[in-house]
């Protein structure tokens, strides 16, 4: 008896120190919306437990044997979690029950090599809608099994064998669960079984079947990817409750900071306010009130930068300067005696004297010239172009290096477009290569 004790006590002391070393391992759990798709949890979860056995019960049910022994029983499950308080399990239990007369020397033994049940799993704390989130979370289990076991017993010094049978049995339990991690829960629970047979314990007694009861210790992990949450350990309501309460310290946040951005905003509003006010102009002379030392000016009155009406200003005067004959000589003496290299827009030296009595003229009356730049037909038509541009522009660069102003000579060249002889002689195209003054 004492030995069975202490294998309960070592397996339900391993059990328990394998959980608290797995609860310093935390991981990182992903949260979820509330009644989110099983895909986002882990549904899957396996669990070891050991206990005693014997044929006690918490019922009142009767049994044939008045004194209890306790024998070591041990278990492994798996369970698939479909809702947070809703799973289905597949148990197998194996060990021994004993029990004896207490006025006689009369007893049994039964060995359990094994049984196997499936049962339905309730997880009372995860369907409460009282219970927001908790730690201890109540459960009951029921199902349909099938076991193995081979009873021996000893009446009135008579020794009876019986060969080994298989039976259904109805498992029945309550129990509590521990959620000490993400993804761990210690399990404390009872169960009662009904054995579908009168031979359990070794003794035929009518048509009364056999009950033998299995209160046990164990741990239970959940599979699969941990930043999952666990559904066993997960409460609807919980998560609703968490979400709503996110939301609403979120609309609190918001609500704040849409009060300090319309005090702001008021604070604004009143500078803008006093901005106005300095700024405005009754006078609509452009210069604000408080900077204004003519106020009521006229409308569209000119001002300065004091809101004073500006002087009224004084008609340019314009001197009329016309082109002489003597000035028109100056220009076609310098037509005359304009000559460039051959091909090239470079002005010959002799050409330079009748250019600078130009540039005199130009700076001393303030004309406005336009050169023409001509060639004849002799080249590509591009060339010419290039050429007479070139020769108009160098004519002006020279007068402008002489001091005239540059924005009063215009420089265009038409190439061969404009002959004045007849390309066909060598005497037409030399007076269709020129450079034309027109003084104004």
């Amino acid at each position: 008896m004492n030995i069975t004790f202490k294998k309960a006590g070592l397996l339900a002391a391993a059990s328990i120190l394998s959980a608290t070393q797995l609860i310093g391992q935390t991981h990182v759990v992903n949260e979820v919306r509330p009644f989110a798709p099983e895909t986002e949890y882990r549904t899957w979860s396996i669990g070891v437990h050991g206990g005693l056995l014997n044929q006690s019960n918490l019922i009142g049910l009767r049994r044939e044997f008045d004194k209890v022994e306790q024998n070591l029983g041990y278990g492994v499950y798996i369970k698939r979690q479909i809702l947070p308080g809703f799973g289905v399990q597949a148990e197998f239990v194996g060990g021994k029950v004993g029990g004896a007369y207490k006025d006689n020397n009369n007893t049994f033994e039964t060995k359990l090599p094994w049984s196997l049940a499936l049962s339905a799993h309730i997880t009372l704390a995860n369907i409460n809608w009282r219970h927001h989130q908790g730690v201890i979370k109540p459960y009951l289990n029921a199902g349909l099994g099938a076991l193995s076991f081979e009873p021996t017993a000893e009446v009135d010094g008579i020794s009876m064998e019986y060969d080994a049978s298989t039976k259904l049995f109805i498992p029945g339990g309550i129990g509590l669960k521990f959620a000490v991690a993400n993804d761990l829960n210690i399990d404390l629970g009872y169960r009662l079984n009904l054995v579908q047979s009168t031979t359990f314990d070794g003794i035929v007694n009518g048509g009364s079947k056999d009950i033998y009861s299995y209160a046990h210790l164990g741990v239970e992990f959940a599979l699969g990817n941990k930043s999952k949450p666990f559904m066993a350990n997960s409460n609807p309501v919980s998560a609703m409750q968490k979400e709503y309460m996110a939301q609403y310290d979120e609309l609190l946040a918001q609500k704040a900071a849409l009060e300090a951005q319309q005090a702001e905003n008021k604070k604004l509003q009143s500078q803008m306010e006093r901005l106005y006010a300095d700024l405005a102009d009754e006078d609509g002379d452009g210069v604000a009130n408080r900077y204004d030392k003519c106020p009521d000016t006229p409308e569209k009155t000119k001002v300065d930068g004091a809101g004073c009406p500006l002087p009224e200003p004084k008609a340019p005067v314009v001197q009329q300067v016309a082109v002489t004959e003597e000035d028109r000589r100056v220009v076609d003496e310098a037509i005359q005696n304009l000559e460039f290299d051959l091909g090239k827009a470079t002005i010959r030296q002799p050409s330079h004297t009748s250019l600078n009595k130009v540039a005199v003229l130009l700076i001393e009356k303030n004309f406005s010239l336009k050169l023409a730049g001509h060639t004849d037909n002799t080249g590509s038509m591009q060339t010419n172009m290039r050429l007479s541009k070139e020769r108009a522009e160098a004519v002006k660069a020279y007068l402008v290096s002489k001091g005239a102003n540059p924005s009063r000579i215009e420089a265009t060249g038409y190439g061969p477009t404009q002959p004045i002889a007849n390309n066909s002689t060598a005497e037409g195209r030399q007076q269709n290569r020129r450079v034309e003054f027109t003084l104004y």
